[in-house]
């Protein structure tokens, strides 16, 4: 491809722009002067990347925020559409963000431009007849994960399985002796990380009843330590109220962030269910998994979702390799339980770290890579059939 090389990207959220970044630092390694604009963060404005908008202007979430800033949110989608339907890139990308991006892909593949999508939305969880739409506005869907993928293929998407941009971060031996010397602990202490959660209302659905937890599992194992790693300042502050509520007189241990650092050191993490669980399964960690959201919330969800399953690891894996609680399950004692069944001798540490990191080693394809060169394929293959 001698001519220049001029690709649409946007991008809604911090995730996003990580993605992002990776994915145009791996496109310039063939291309140098490739030229990216759209919406992007800072991460890929580092990159060289023209931003439009900010993207922080997109980073909305929940139901009411959302609705509050329509006008505007509606407004920016116009303005991308106009503005990439006058001056037509060779590819457009929209990473994540799909509530946002897709309606952009669709506008624009209408009007004969290539695009494609970066991280499948969880149509194969919920909201499944999604796969339609997308199979209107994407040339190509783009996964992180293998079951995705065949998901696409079973409903005719072109997709590619490009692997987890997380598993190429992680090395498939971590260091928890090192870990453990950055904070403190001895190489023989028993140590639970308790991970509630990053966001206030997770905290607020959990976070008593992982404390109620550590004071069970002491009362069965004395020489426990925990330590919990709060996302942010607010996280922190409402951690340290819980604690002192609740468990004042425990050895819990709050930490500034180090999520990666807790868990590496811990023996067992007790945690929700997001992203984190995927992270942990990178770390080999034994884990106990719970969800909790509002009454309403999961009496309308448990209609909408259409799977078994709901933690990474056990989606990827096609079976239940680690404990998922949910709702009315998540109960202390029910969660002290677990986490000390996997503190006990008897529990087969080792064939589960076995199987995480076969599953690791499953989606550690150099992610940015991979994407880099099904979506130049594809520009490659649509100027060979415009000559």
């Amino acid at each position: 491809m001698a001519e220049g090389l001029r690709i649409g990207i946007v991008a809604g959220e911090s995730s996003g722009d990580i993605l992002g970044a990776g994915l145009m630092k791996a496109i310039k390694l063939h291309y140098p002067d490739a030229v990216f604009e759209g919406i992007g963060g800072p991460l890929m404005l580092a990159e060289g990347f023209n931003s439009h908008f900010p993207m922080e202007r997109l980073s909305v979430m929940g139901f009411v925020e959302p609705l509050k800033r329509l006008p505007e949110l509606l407004s920016i989608r116009r303005k991308v559409i106009r503005y990439f339907s006058d001056n037509p890139p060779d590819l457009f990308l929209g990473v994540d963000s799909p509530d946002f991006t897709l309606g952009i892909e669709l506008a624009l593949r209408q009007q004969g431009l290539l695009t494609a999508h970066y991280v499948s939305p969880s149509v194969w969880a919920w909201r499944k007849k999604r796969v339609f739409k997308i199979a209107k506005a994407v040339d190509r869907m783009l996964t992180l994960l293998p079951f995705e993928a065949d998901f696409y293929r079973q409903h005719n998407v072109p997709v590619s399985f490009v692997g987890h941009p997380l598993a190429d971060q992680f090395p498939l031996q971590p260091n928890q002796l090192e870990a453990r010397e950055q904070l403190g602990y001895s190489s023989d202490a028993a140590l639970v990380a308790l991970m509630p959660g990053s966001r206030g209302g997770e905290v607020r659905m959990l976070g008593e009843d992982f404390i109620a937890a550590a004071r069970y599992c002491l009362s069965q194992k004395p020489e426990l330590q925990f330590i919990v790693p709060a996302a942010n300042a607010a996280r922190k502050g409402q951690l340290e109220a819980l604690i002192a509520e609740q468990g004042d007189d425990l050895p819990i241990r709050l930490l500034d962030g180090d999520s990666r650092i807790a868990m590496t050191a811990a023996d067992v993490v007790l945690m929700a269910s997001g992203t984190t669980t995927l992270e942990a399964m990178l770390l080999k960690k034994p884990m106990v998994v719970a969800y909790r959201v509002s009454a309403f919330t999961y009496h309308i969800a448990k209609y909408l979702v259409n799977t078994d399953l709901f933690s990474l690891p056990n989606l990827l894996a096609g079976e239940k390799l680690v404990p998922e609680l949910i709702q009315d399950d998540v109960k202390p004692e029910v969660l002290g339980e677990l986490v000390l069944e996997r503190l006990s001798q008897d529990f087969d540490r080792k064939a589960l770290e076995q199987r995480f990191t076969s599953l690791h080693q499953g989606i550690r394809l150099n992610a940015s890579e991979e994407a880099a060169k099904a979506l130049l394929a594809m520009i490659k293959e649509r100027r060979k059939g415009t000559k």
